[in-house]
């Protein structure tokens, strides 16, 4: 009987669902709830290990530490965050959900521990991959951007300008910027 009822429940809530989305139909477009945002939240956060949100972070700060992060970011995490953290690019806009403002109260606010498993693991039907690959080497860059993460809120001009350089650059870019110091240098005299 209680699978007939679970059954009788499930149906109901899809079916629900299938005319709520009719005529809508799909896109990465719209903006989410804040009921949605606030569950998914909670539902995040209630997934997160007890001992992994209570976590600190195993990494001293440091110079080198953050410089490292800075690179890992610069490399891994810009394309859909930003160098600056905002999301505002054009990955990061058009996700469902968008990216979020990562110098913002909402992400600044997580633990070091929360911070961490979301890199490792990801986020579940969202554009964000799970980073984790179960080495030693890969979880201290985790929590190495997890210092960085935590340094958004202050970056300076001067740390968005060094990032620039270490974002990675299609060949076509690297072809240009090839022809730019060519030319710069007097190697050529026309940029293509």
């Amino acid at each position: 009987m209680r699978r007939v009822i679970w059954l009788v429940v499930v149906a109901i809530v899809l079916g629900v669902g299938v005319a709520l989305l009719r005529g809508i139909g799909f896109t990465s477009r719209l903006k989410s709830s804040s009921v949605e945002e606030t569950t998914m939240i909670a539902l995040r956060r209630w997934a997160t290990p007890v001992e992994l949100r209570s976590a600190t972070n195993p990494v001293a700060p440091s110079s080198d530490v953050l410089k490292d992060g800075m690179a890992h970011w610069a490399d891994h995490c810009a394309s859909c965050h930003a160098n600056d953290g905002t999301g505002a690019t054009p990955i990061g806009s058009s996700l469902y959900p968008p990216v979020p403002d990562m110098r913002k109260a909402r992400t600044q606010d997580l633990s070091d521990g929360e911070l961490f498993y979301v890199i490792e693991r990801g986020v579940p039907f969202t554009g964000m991959p799970a980073w984790g690959n179960g080495t030693p080497e890969g979880e201290r860059q985790s929590w190495e951007l997890v210092r960085f993460v935590r340094h958004l809120p202050q970056l300076t001009t001067g740390e968005i300008g060094q990032m620039e350089k270490l974002n990675p650059k299609s060949p076509a870019q690297e072809k240009r910027d090839r022809a730019i110091q060519d030319f710069l240098s007097g190697k050529s005299p026309i940029i293509k």
